[in-house]
């Protein structure tokens, strides 16, 4: 995930805290930055896993904010790394 920038990520972190309050109508993390990173683990853009963002469309709103969560993490270990 070197290649992402950390604005990127700072931003998503600020969503994903937005989102972890909304009950239903979970909006996509997707911000039309859609390629995988070098290792082909995620994607630039919303950090999400290819399997994540296949199983997108037919998640519910709790299994969607699991995602954010997990988005959220990788996000905050791009903008902090150890």
């Amino acid at each position: 995930m070197s290649t992402i920038e950390p604005g990127t990520t700072a931003s998503l972190v600020t969503r994903a805290v937005l989102v972890a309050d909304m009950a239903e109508n979970i909006p996509s993390p997707c911000i039309s930055v859609c390629r995988l990173d070098a290792q082909q683990a995620y994607c630039e853009g919303c950090l999400r896993s290819l399997d994540e963002l296949r199983r997108w469309g037919s998640s519910s709103d709790v299994e969607k904010k699991a995602i954010w969560a997990l988005v959220a993490q990788r996000a905050e270990a791009i903008v902090f790394p150890d």
